[in-house]
């Protein structure tokens, strides 16, 4: 088995070695005993991972070799770094984690298919408990890179990665019961200059473009016009804002335990994730991914606007994400808090100058003289 450096789950305060979900697959299982504080995640990357049937419904947009490599030709490729915060708040229990690996690629060869950076970052909120956060945090990379076709087609194999983790962890709850929980999950990877965000649940990412946020995932919330018609569809229903009246997000992993949810033929909670895409450019500063938590009490505009100056201040992606939990937390957010921060240049954030009117204004020759007059009439 092989070491992916720095792929750590984080969170306040972690389950112990006796109520992690156990795997009926013997190398999941180790690795995620393996998955410490401060320990690495040890994933097997050997075979490849035959996708879900339901996937051949999704209508996504695959990602060729030419996209992935296309980055290269740029002039600009992103210098990543990246750091993460979470905090228990004002709740008695911690359920989110977070997870960050800026070298993705380390040791499983991945050279000879892209020649840039190549990292994951994820964030996940858990319910009910965190069992299942702290499984989609510690398999979900894990099924990513075993695919043998990684990193092209990379959409159709983050999707397969999010119903793998989500099927994994209903075998794992039907050989223990104690573990049955749920959790939104939002994952990122950047593969070369193409930044690639996958989201299932009410966690967000935010891009800074020069200033400027971009919305880079949607939240699903029963409520939403596109997720209620998904709901209904799928024999659910929709009750003062919540999935069966008893969820409050559209879209989870888990949750197998709660009953009319989830089954072998889908149903009104979904695993999979939407996702979006965008090459990165010279105006791309920083990207921002958190729980609902941090969200309940920034707009994305003003998180980007906050995170912004504070790392003008001192530059550094964790000490930025520690600023945004101790922001929302006297901003009063009642949940637990994870954000992690990515920053695709190594200087900080420009000051942004204003643009200068196109609009000249000047004076002929001939005004001068009829204004000189004017002043000298008045002068008499």
């Amino acid at each position: 088995m092989e070491e992916i450096e720095g792929v750590n789950c984080f969170s306040e305060g972690r389950s112990s070695s006796e109520t992690r979900p156990p795997n009926p697959n013997s190398s999941i299982a180790s690795a995620f005993r393996q998955c410490q504080r401060n320990d690495p995640l040890v994933l097997p990357c050997r075979k490849s991972l035959v996708r879900h049937a339901s996937l051949t419904k999704m209508k996504l947009s695959d990602v060729s070799a030419e996209d992935v490599t296309e980055g290269f030709q740029s002039d600009f490729l992103p210098k990543l770094r990246s750091g993460g915060c979470a905090d228990i708040g004002f709740r008695s229990n911690m359920e989110d984690v977070y997870v960050c690996v800026d070298n993705f690629r380390q040791g499983h060869g991945l050279n000879k298919h892209i020649d840039g950076p190549s990292a994951f970052y994820g964030v996940f909120d858990g319910h009910g408990g965190k069992h299942a956060a702290d499984f989609a945090c510690n398999h979900l990379p894990k099924f990513i890179l075993e695919d043998k076709d990684f990193p092209v087609d990379i959409e159709r194999i983050v999707a397969s990665a999010f119903l793998q983790t989500d099927y994994a962890f209903a075998e794992a709850c039907s050989l223990n019961a104690a573990l049955a929980s749920g959790t939104t999950a939002l994952a990122t990877l950047v593969i070369g200059r193409l930044l690639v965000v996958a989201n299932a649940g009410d966690c967000r990412a935010v891009l800074c473009r020069r200033g400027k946020a971009i919305d880079m995932s949607r939240d699903h919330k029963p409520g939403c016009m596109k997720e209620q018609r998904r709901i209904e569809a799928s024999g659910g229903s929709v009750y003062d804002g919540y999935l069966n009246g008893q969820l409050n997000v559209a879209r989870a992993i888990g949750d197998w335990h709660m009953e009319g949810m989830k089954g072998k033929d889908g149903g009104p909670l979904s695993a999979e994730p939407e996702l979006m895409t965008t090459k990165l450019t010279a105006e791309d500063e920083f990207l921002i991914i958190g729980c609902d938590g941090i969200w309940d009490v920034f707009r994305s505009q003003n998180a980007v606007d906050f995170a912004r100056r504070r790392l003008q201040e001192h530059n550094d992606p964790a000490v930025c994400s520690k600023d945004l939990v101790d922001e929302a937390l006297k901003r009063k957010s009642g949940d637990n808090l994870a954000v992690v921060v990515v920053c695709f240049q190594q200087q900080p954030p420009p000051n942004l100058v204003a643009p200068r009117s196109r609009v000249h204004r000047s004076f002929s020759a001939e005004g001068l003289k009829e204004l000189q007059s004017f002043l000298d009439s008045l002068a008499k």
